[in-house]
């Protein structure tokens, strides 16, 4: 007795399960020896593949638009935050410096001209 769920066939199984599909699979189906059928297969072929390098590409150059978008938000952070080093630094510092400066160069000049000079006449005759 020959049983139903075991075909003679070892591949039918296989051949029931992707026929459906509508996917070949190789080896498992006669080879047609028709040379149009062959060029059209070879078509079919060259252009499932150029639609997959083009998907490739595209890919690829999301991957690299991301990098970018990465590094550049690398330098924004990292110049943001010498920004605050440097805000920091010049909240130590008066914020009118050059203002500052002169204030304290006028009132050194000022200084030393009230104090008196030990080479000055007034105190040699004395």
């Amino acid at each position: 007795m020959s049983d139903p769920q075991n075909p003679q066939d070892p591949f039918e199984a296989f051949r029931r399960l992707w026929g459906p599909l509508g996917v070949p699979v190789p080896g498992l189906t006669m080879p047609t020896l028709d040379p149009q059928e062959i060029e059209k297969r070879i078509a079919e072929l060259k252009s499932v593949e150029a639609w997959l390098s083009m998907n490739l590409n595209m890919l690829r150059m999301a991957i690299q638009g991301l990098e970018m978008q990465k590094a550049t938000l690398q330098a924004v952070r990292a110049t943001a935050d010498a920004g605050k080093d440097a805000v920091a630094a010049a909240a130590q510092q008066p914020l009118f410096w050059p203002w500052t400066a002169m204030q304290q160069a006028m009132n050194l000049s000022a200084s030393a001209s009230e104090s008196p000079d030990p080479n000055s006449k007034e105190e040699k005759s004395s």
